[in-house]
This record gives structure tokens, C-alpha cells and sequence, in this order.
């Protein structure tokens, strides 16, 4: 039984992994093409190609996440745990990429982790260690944190931006401004790689530690090939719903607000994983950040009502996820019982 959990969970990890990258595509690609500083096939091969060195370089974070992050019972009590957070994280996935709202995939799985262990312990197994500090560090506060430094950072630029370009041409800016942003889309996926790909690497490897297969001392070649190519796989898939939403519906922007927006977001996911280890939100802080940059326009740009409605389901985001999972969970308890 413990095998057979164990290859659903591997099953689902991948179908997390493809997700994650087919609903994240839209912030490397959704405003190059916006912008036409891209096409949009140009777009995503290259936000694939750089998905692709991301994940597969992110193993070696991964492994520091999965040791710090949380702690499961081991065998199918573990493994059950596992594979309903992934359950409910990807079905949430689902419906907000239907929905066309960017919301961050990160949050919906601690949350469904959250959720399935508070079901596990209701029915007499054992929790989940330290998922009290995975929401506080990987939930609350970024939630709270990383929009507000995205949209901050990103609407100050604007001001030295626009005034370094006020006596060039428009359209040599524009051109300018493109150039910038295609190098910004090879950025801004390398970071989604290295931030995303640590998840569902860290999600393996729990599952590796609770079935037995592994003392969690290393990072099997396989478990960041896996990931890095099921995420490249997502990413050239393109979920162009959510593109739509950030490049079109959420704000009207111009190439030189849209190279702020998107060069900044990239230095906040590459400092926040390389260089201080912070799980960041990819969708939180690229749309924050195109909010912060064209908000920061003498007209107003901004749709709030779809502004709002993004907002909303990224507060609801963890919540839905725990009571699916919670659900789910009790559902799949009589196999941890086997």
C-alpha cells in the first residue's frame, strides 16, 4: 500500500508541477506580449527554456526547504497527508486559472497541508510538524510582505524611469523599453524555476522520507528532472486565461512601465531565493508589481473591480485549500488505516 500512495503521490506531484507552470507562465510572458516586445510563441519558449534552469538548479534549495519546512508521520499516514494537500491544491488550481485569476499555487498547497493534517489528527493519526510556522512564514507574511514591497518598489521606479527617458523620443523608448523587457521574461521565469520548482522537489522528497525510500541526505537526479521538466511542460502549455487577465483586464501599461514592473519582480524572486532563501510568491509580486507600475500614470488605468476580485481569492486561497484537503483527507483515511 505504502508503494502504491507513494505513485499517486508522485502522480499528483507532477500534475501540481505541470499546473503550477501553465497558470505562472502569465507573469514571465503576459506583458512582453501585451507590449509586442515578444510574440507570444517567442514569449513562452523562452520562459520555458529558463523555467526549465531554474527548477533543475533549485534541487539544491529544495532540499534545505523540505528539511525546514514541515514534518510528517511517516508511512501512509504521511503519504495520504501528502496527496490530499496536492489533490486540493491542484483542484483549486484548476478553477482560479478557469476563473482567469492569478493566485499563487505555493499558498494553496501549505494551506491544503494544513488542512489534511488538522483531518489526520481528528481521526487519530499523527499532524503535521511545523505547519504553524509554514503559514505564518509561507502564508501570512508574504501574503502581507511581498505585494506590498512589489507594488511600493515598482510604482517609485516609475518616477526615475520616466524621468531618465523625458527628453527621448517615444518611440526610441519603446523600443528601448521592449528590449528590456524581453531580457525580464528570461529573468522573471528563471526565478518562478528557482522559487516554484523548490515545492513540489521538497513535496517528493517528504514523500520519499515518509514511505521509506530515502533519509532525506540528498536530492535524487530524478526528483528535479521530474520537476523541471513537468514545469517546463506547464509552461509551454501557456494558461492564457490568466495572460489575459494580468496583460489586458487588471490595468492598461505602457513597454517602459511594463520593463519596471517585470525587472523588479525578477530581483525580488532572485534575492528572496538565492540570496535569502524566502519562499516569495511568483504571481503575488509580478502582479503586484503592474499594478504598483501602472498605477503610477497622470490617468486612471486600474480595473478595480477585477483588481478586487484578484485580491479576494488570494485571501481565500489558503482557507478553501485546508477545507478541501480537510475533506479529502477524511475521505482517504481508511487507506493510512490499511
Amino acid at each position: 500500500m505504502i508503494i502504491f500512495l507513494f505513485a499517486l503521490v508522485v502522480v499528483f506531484a507532477g500534475a501540481f508541477a505541470f499546473l503550477n507552470g501553465f497558470r505562472d507562465a502569465s507573469a514571465a510572458v503576459a506583458l512582453a506580449v501585451r507590449t509586442r516586445a515578444l510574440t507570444p510563441t517567442v514569449a513562452v519558449l523562452l520562459a520555458g527554456f529558463f523555467n526549465f534552469i531554474g527548477a533543475g538548479l533549485s534541487a539544491a534549495l529544495a532540499l534545505a526547504v523540505s528539511q525546514a519546512w514541515v514534518q510528517l508521520p511517516a508511512g501512509e499516514n504521511g503519504l495520504t497527508i501528502l496527496l490530499a494537500g496536492l489533490l486540493s491544491a491542484v483542484l483549486w488550481g484548476i478553477y482560479t486559472w478557469w476563473r482567469g485569476i492569478p493566485s499563487s499555487s505555493t499558498h494553496a498547497l501549505v494551506g491544503g497541508l494544513a488542512g489534511a493534517g488538522i483531518a489526520s489528527a481528528v481521526v487519530g493519526g499523527y499532524g503535521v510538524g511545523g505547519v504553524d510556522t509554514s503559514l505564518l512564514f509561507q502564508v501570512v507574511l508574504p501574503l502581507l510582505l511581498s505585494p506590498l514591497m512589489a507594488f511600493a518598489g515598482a510604482y517609485l521606479l516609475v518616477w526615475p524611469a520616466t524621468w531618465a527617458a523625458r527628453y527621448t523620443p517615444p518611440n526610441v523608448v519603446n523600443s528601448r523599453s521592449r528590449r528590456a523587457q524581453s531580457i525580464a521574461v528570461g529573468a522573471v521565469a528563471l526565478a518562478h524555476g528557482l522559487q516554484d520548482g523548490q515545492r513540489t522537489s521538497a513535496v517528493l522528497l517528504l514523500a520519499l522520507l515518509a514511505s521509506g525510500l530515502s533519509d532525506g541526505s540528498e536530492m535524487p537526479i530524478w526528483v528535479a528532472l521530474f520537476t523541471a521538466v513537468l514545469l517546463t511542460a506547464g509552461t509551454l502549455a501557456g494558461g492564457w486565461r490568466i495572460s489575459y487577465t494580468i496583460g489586458y483586464r487588471m490595468i492598461r501599461m505602457d513597454p517602459l512601465r511594463g520593463s519596471v514592473a517585470q525587472l523588479y519582480s525578477a530581483a525580488i524572486l532572485l534575492v528572496g531565493a538565492v540570496g535569502l532563501h524566502w519562499p516569495i510568491s511568483t504571481t503575488h509580486t509580478v502582479t503586484s508589481a503592474v499594478l504598483g507600475a501602472g498605477a503610477n500614470q497622470g490617468f486612471p488605468a486600474t480595473n478595480r473591480k477585477v483588481v478586487i476580485r484578484v485580491l479576494m481569492f488570494w485571501l481565500i486561497t489558503p482557507a478553501v485549500t485546508a477545507a478541501a484537503a480537510f475533506v479529502l483527507a477524511l475521505s482517504l483515511s481508511p487507506l493510512a488505516a490499511l
